[in-house]
This record gives C-alpha cells, sequence and structure tokens, in this order.
C-alpha cells in the first residue's frame, strides 16, 4: 500500500495542469478509488483533493512570483478556466491575492510533494476478528451531519439528545442481529473524508434484512460481505478516533485487505454512566484487497 501511495503523489506531479484520474489509477494499481482515497487521506492527514489543490497553488506560486508571463496565462497554464477561479484557490491556499504575492514576494505557503514510508510500530496488538454476514438492515432515526474528524460532534450530539428516552429502548428491543445493540453508524461520506462535509448518521441497531420494521424508522439497506471488527476501550470518542487512524497506519497495510463502500458501525459495548469511556466494536466492510 505504501507503494500505492507513493506512485499516486509520482501521478499528481504528472497532473498538475490537468484532470487526475484516480479511478484509473487505482485500477492500475489492483484496487478501489475508494480504498485509495480512504487510505491517502487516514495517512496524509488531508484529503487526496486537498492536497492536490495545494501542490497546484505552490507550483503556481513561483510563476506567479517570478512574473513568468500574465495571471490569466498563468491560470489557464495550471487548469483555471478563469483569472477569477484561479484567485480564490490561490487565496485559500496562501492567504493573499495572485496579485499581492507578486507585488510583495509572498507571503506563500509551500505544500512540498509527499512521500510515504513504512515506519514498524505494531507493539500493542489490534484487537480485530473477520466475519462474513450476510444482507441485514440498519434501521433507527438518521440525520445529515458534518464530518467531525477529532473530539465529540456536536451535530450527531444534538440528533441523540432528541430522541425520547423510551425511543432507544424500542431500538434495543428490535436488535436482531450482529452488530448487536444500539449503534452509531456513518454512511454516505465524502470520499475524501474532508473535515466538514455531510454524512448520514443514524442512530439504530441492526435487523435482518426480512424483519418488520416500524414505518416511523429510518432505513439502511447493507449488502452481503465481509468485515473487519475492531474493539477497543478508552476515552469516549477519543479512543475510537485513535482506532480507526491505526486501522490505517497499521492494520490495512500489513493484512490482504481494502475498505469497500459500505457504512460505518459502532457498536457500543460498555460505557460510564457519562459516555466519558467506553468499550467500543468498529465494523469496517471489507474485501480481498
Amino acid at each position: 500500500m505504501i507503494t500505492w501511495l507513493n506512485q499516486l503523489a509520482d501521478v499528481v506531479e504528472e497532473h498538475l495542469d490537468d484532470e487526475l484520474d484516480v479511478a484509473r489509477l487505482a485500477a492500475a494499481l489492483g484496487t478501489s478509488e475508494y480504498h485509495l482515497r480512504r487510505m491517502f487521506s487516514s495517512l496524509a492527514g488531508m484529503p487526496l483533493s486537498e492536497y492536490v489543490r495545494r501542490r497546484r497553488m505552490t507550483v503556481a506560486a513561483a510563476d506567479v512570483v517570478s512574473g513568468a508571463g500574465d495571471l490569466l496565462g498563468i491560470a489557464v497554464r495550471h487548469g483555471y478556466g478563469s483569472a477569477e477561479a484561479f484567485g480564490r484557490a490561490f487565496r485559500s491556499v496562501h492567504g493573499v491575492s495572485p496579485g499581492q504575492a507578486r507585488r510583495d514576494g509572498g507571503p506563500l505557503r509551500t505544500q512540498p510533494q509527499l512521500r510515504f514510508r513504512l515506519t514498524v510500530e505494531g507493539a500493542v496488538p489490534v484487537d480485530v476478528r473477520l466475519t462474513t454476514r450476510p444482507a441485514f438492515r440498519l434501521v433507527g432515526h438518521a440525520a445529515r451531519v458534518p464530518l467531525v474528524h477529532e473530539g465529540v460532534n456536536p451535530a450527531v450530539q444534538q440528533h441523540v439528545a432528541s430522541i425520547a428516552p423510551e425511543e432507544h429502548q424500542r431500538l434495543k428491543d428490535l436488535s436482531g442481529t450482529e452488530p448487536h445493540g444500539l449503534l452509531a453508524v456513518s454512511d454516505d461520506l465524502d470520499p475524501d473524508r474532508r473535515e466538514g462535509t455531510g454524512l448520514t448518521y443514524l442512530h439504530g441497531v441492526a435487523v435482518t434484512d426480512t424483519a418488520a420494521v416500524p414505518d416511523d424508522l429510518d432505513v439502511l439497506d447493507v449488502a452481503p460481505g465481509t468485515w473487519a471488527v475492531f474493539r477497543v476501550s478508552g476515552p469516549y470518542p477519543d479512543a475510537l478516533q485513535t482506532l480507526w487512524a491505526a486501522t490505517a497506519t497499521e492494520w490495512f497495510p500489513s493484512n490482504p485487505w481494502r475498505l469497500r463502500p459500505g457504512p460505518e458501525v459502532v457498536a457500543v459495548l460498555d460505557r460510564a454512566d457519562d459516555l466519558s469511556t467506553a468499550t467500543v466494536e468498529l465494523w469496517l466492510p471489507v474485501e480481498p484487497g
């Protein structure tokens, strides 16, 4: 996987002035675009789209400051259809307009080309099991919320708090298959997992695909397939967010599996009364890599 990501970084450099075909590259590498984007964002600490934008503006800044042509010509040369669009992208990275950068010589924020290297860690074993599940359904109360990488997600917290206490028990009573118990489900995430982008969050339970579901509940149909189930205990949600990062940095690089499209499911197995600490399982849909 490290080799794939370095090849992806090389291809980005080759296509800074035109469209990057990630799907084609992923197919050539024998993996999926879905998995490649997720692993890149997890290991690079930024979405692939953001990295491409920063690299383009880093290279473009050299042309702007050196006076290599008019600004419209530079914009077109770097894949932008207008000076206005180029100016917006330039300002979002450097904090100043191209005209200001040309006049003052900066300030400029440089994004070096990324190189991925394997760091051997693994001192703490990852508690994981693989399970193949038939089709099932996730049912409960869904809402669109923004993606938050660290700490408590206020929109999720507000959504769960709006559900009546007796409704949690009704959902528990409906639970009929693995993953058992009340679940936190994230689905329809941005491919690059950009902070602030929308996702569908469902507070609910898993039932078989033939179970009767009350009409007032939202339903997510889940296709049959294999799941990697990771377990962790500790401060919540910090331990869970650290675990998700560890799956990308430690587990996927050393195992012949890759992510496949599907919901990410968190099952809370045990928790403190105030949910400050918890034992949870993270269910990730996977396929042979």
